[in-house]
């Protein structure tokens, strides 16, 4: 099998545990839109956003490093290092939680809610001691057994969700003297979602047993420093690619246009419900994420690597550019996803973020280059540069433009450090990107999403509409398939 149909094997199923988990939260916009009003949805949001930072600190860049000296060493002590690392500081980091979960809660803007917090701590610290096994999993190319865990667990907090949001307050209602009853809490939707993460990680941590059981509590205090020497950049990255993916919902709440913080919080929720109508994109570079970031180290030393690579890029662009086609051609459907029509205003910045995440599919590709010559510096000053921007755009332009100044913001970010990767990387390792075939493509979805607006206008007949829009996908994915031809028969036909 190819290097590249090995890499598109993996990516698939992968790619089906991401699609699962990015869809925990897109097949639940619809239930939660109806069941939540626009400020509980934009607490909800705001909760998920501060997540991540938390994300980014218990597991301070181990991951990568697991890959990069798991490749090449004794994996087995890389493994034990690694997750005692993860295991030390995400104890500091619940400790801190619970400590400072008021002043934190009132940096949130959720103050008639800081037991969320320490909902959160459980979230984290229990999703930490999975990070090392998943990744194992991973190295090991194991991605079946690592999609059966992931989509299990999705499942579980589906029906967790829907059991504490749904049924619990039916119950209660119904049965008011009971034990039950006494238990639930109206209006404390956030907090159940919370539990219901929560009950997810505990049945995945149970899934992983037999990776948990292979851990050892030894640690090489030498090989720890050599990993920390390599993923502390990482961590700078890891907190600025945060600011740049999710800050702009706390900023919404801070400095949004909306006159009251309930007003604010209706506005994030407006912006992240629409925002999940990129759902495609961020998948793919989810999916993408998982099965070329170990791919890309095991392939370093093969002296077609650089060809490779760029094999590789190529396919990747014209997946998101057929995704994209895929979402602002059928908007006028997806958008039903939404249950609460007062949120379809936020609907023009689909195609904004749309574009803005296909840069940053586009920049995590080409970040292979500072990650192969130890130089995750370079990640971490390009990533900084884009929190600059993403914080500078939203502080000036929020209070004026709201939501819209995040999605802007966001494909201004991106783009930028797509085009600085790019130039920066192709001087310290070059790779012999198909640049302007690239860009046609692009270019090529820009203008047959420009044509259906322009027929929209004149049209109002919807099954045309729609007949249109499926004509130009197929067109686009008819030429892209001629024009790479013999590029794709000479990848599907080597066994």
């Amino acid at each position: 099998m190819s290097s590249i149909k090995k890499l598109a094997s993996q990516t698939a199923w992968y790619g089906l545990s991401s699609i699962a988990a990015r869809f925990i939260s897109y097949l639940l916009t619809p239930y939660l839109t109806y069941k939540l009003t626009e400020v509980a949805y934009g607490e909800q949001s705001i909760v998920y956003s501060f997540i991540p930072f938390l994300n980014v600190i218990v597991t301070h860049g181990m991951e990568t490093a697991y890959f990069r000296f798991g490749s090449k060493e004794n994996e087995e002590k890389i493994y034990h290092t690694s997750s005692f690392s993860m295991i030390i500081v995400t104890s500091l980091v619940i400790t801190g939680l619970l400590m400072w979960g008021g002043p934190i809660a009132s940096l949130l803007q959720i103050d008639l809610h800081p037991e969320y917090l320490k909902l959160v701590a459980w979230v984290v610290g229990i999703d930490a001691l999975t990070t090392i096994p998943f990744s194992r999993l991973r190295l090991q190319s194991k991605p079946k057994k690592f999609a059966f865990i992931k989509v299990g667990g999705i499942l579980i907090n589906i029906l967790a969700t829907y059991t504490l949001i749904s049924t619990l307050p039916q119950y209660a209602q119904s049965h008011p003297g009971s034990f039950i009853a006494g238990l639930y809490k109206p209006g404390w939707e956030v907090g159940y979602i919370l539990i219901a993460n929560i009950i997810q990680n505990v049945f995945v941590l149970i899934l992983l047993q037999k990776e948990i059981r292979d851990l050892r509590f030894s640690f090489d205090a030498k090989l720890w420093g050599q990993m920390m020497m390599y993923s502390l950049p990482l961590i700078l990255v890891g907190f600025g690619g945060m600011i740049n993916e999710t800050m702009d919902r706390i900023m919404i709440g801070w400095w949004g246009p909306g006159g009251s913080p309930d007003a604010n919080k209706a506005l994030v929720g407006i912006y992240s419900a629409c925002y999940k109508l990129a759902i495609l994109i961020t998948i793919s570079v989810q999916a993408f994420r998982m099965g070329a970031e170990p791919f890309f180290f095991k392939q370093a030393q093969s002296e077609n690597a650089p060809k490779t690579y760029a094999r590789v890029m190529k396919f990747f662009v014209i997946t998101l550019c057929v995704m994209f086609l895929g979402v602002v051609l059928f908007l006028d459907i997806w958008k039903e996803f939404i249950r609460n029509p007062e949120m379809y205003v936020g609907l023009r910045v689909v195609p904004i973020l749309l574009m803005a995440n296909i840069f940053l599919g586009i920049y995590y590709n080409l970040s292979i280059w500072y990650k192969l010559s130890n130089n995750t510096m370079a990640g971490a000053w390009i990533t900084i540069l884009g929190a600059v921007i993403t914080i500078l755009i939203n502080y000036i332009a929020i209070p004026h433009f709201g939501y819209m100044a995040s999605a802007w913001a966001t494909f201004i970010c991106y783009g930028t450090m797509m085009i600085v990767s790019y130039k920066w990387g192709q001087r310290v390792y070059y790779i012999p990107y198909a640049t302007k075939k690239l860009i046609a493509y692009f270019v090529i979805s820009l203008l047959l999403y420009g044509i259906n607006n322009l027929v929209h206008l004149v049209s109002s007949n919807q099954p045309f509409n729609y007949l249109f829009a499926t004509i130009l996908l197929v067109l686009f994915i008819v030429f892209v398939a001629r024009i790479e031809k013999k590029e794709l028969q000479s990848i599907f036909n080597k066994s």
